[in-house]
């Protein structure tokens, strides 16, 4: 019999297997307010922080983390373990930290589209995926002009119900998050439209695209591209009804030892990036504001992969540090859908 989206949302106590403990000892938050890890480097920033507010880590044990996705109609974060193979669980109510799903493909990017339904990139089966209602797995692409995808990355669902995802080659490069394969294709950033069910390339001119995120009035598209030294995120004019990218420029470029990932967009246009992988001093959260100046920092003990906005009001950043998810709640919202 099928199941109703409230036992959907309820299956993942059911898919919760094992219970990891949270091994916290080598790492203590402040004991000070204002947090002395949310760093405001424009005065700017200020208003962003939280004073009462500091750095929390609620969960540990993971190889590598990555892709967190909120479910706020569970109370629950779900995120990827990529070379554990498995997608986790934190519970907001209890603080319960499980596995949601093993085995995953070596999931990595995650995301929920407008109806609420789970999307994955996997990297192993080289290919997104739709987890519905019933917990049944749907295929969304996994092959382009019939060859396969390199190894999807990460992934945003607009608010017409299309879904973009990148497409570098890591998850094909090594056994440890995926396997060994050659690409057939660049490495290009995709669109999938759900009315016609067709995959289109959007921007095929981006060396290992990354992380990337709507603006909040979605007239605009954040993409990190991850094949250069230092890394830059490039931003693109979303032109054609809202079906391709245009006018491609350097938004951001990185310090030569930094590393941005993944990153989400607040409500008012600032980019919350995903930090690390250099100098020590550099892991964490760097924000940039919409004109690409850097405001703020949230420093953490290990590099952060990626982060989304979470809780009641999507007011609460749950980051995935190395081999932790820590969380801060912020005076900002996320933009709905990120």
């Amino acid at each position: 019999m099928e199941m109703n989206r409230r036992e959907f949302l309820d299956a993942g106590a059911v898919a919760a297997l094992t219970v990891i403990p949270q091994s916290l000892a080598q790492w203590q938050p402040s004991q000070r307010y204002p947090d002395p890890l949310i760093k405001i480097i424009d005065p700017s920033f200020a208003k962003y922080r939280v004073n009462l507010a500091k750095v929390e880590k609620i969960a540990s044990g993971m190889r590598w983390s990555e892709g967190p996705v909120w479910f706020g109609d569970g109370r629950y974060l779900l995120w990827s373990d990529i070379p554990n193979n498995r997608i986790m669980r934190w519970d907001e109510e209890t603080g319960a930290v499980s596995v949601f799903r093993k085995p995953s493909n070596n999931a990595n990017g995650n995301t929920r589209d407008r109806q609420g339904r789970l999307l994955t990139c996997e990297h192993d089966a080289r290919r997104v995926t739709r987890t519905e209602y019933d917990g049944s797995i749907t295929v969304i692409a996994d092959r382009y002009e019939g060859k396969p995808l390199n190894s999807p990355n990460d992934i945003v669902c607009k608010s017409d119900g299309t879904i973009w995802f990148t497409d570098p080659p890591f998850g094909i490069l090594s056994y440890y998050e995926g396997h060994v394969a050659p690409p057939e294709l660049p490495t290009s950033v995709y669109r999938w439209d759900p009315k016609s069910e067709k995959l289109s390339v959007v921007a095929s001119d981006i060396n290992r695209p990354n992380g990337l995120a709507f603006s909040p009035d979605e007239s605009k598209l954040y993409i990190v591209e991850a094949g250069v030294s230092p890394r830059v995120i490039r931003a693109y004019d979303v032109t054609a009804g809202g079906t391709q990218l245009s006018n491609m420029r350097k938004f951001i470029t990185a310090e030569p030892n930094g590393t941005p990932d993944g990153f989400r967009v607040d409500v008012d246009g600032n980019l919350w990036c995903g930090w690390g992988m250099g100098a020590e001093g550099l892991d964490g959260v760097a924000v940039f504001n919409p004109d690409g100046k850097l405001i703020g920092r949230i420093d953490l003990p290990e590099r952060c992969a990626n982060l989304c906005f979470g809780g009641r009001h999507r007011n609460r950043l749950f980051m995935c540090g190395s081999t932790s998810m820590f969380s801060l709640y912020v005076n900002t919202q996320g933009v709905a859908g990120g």
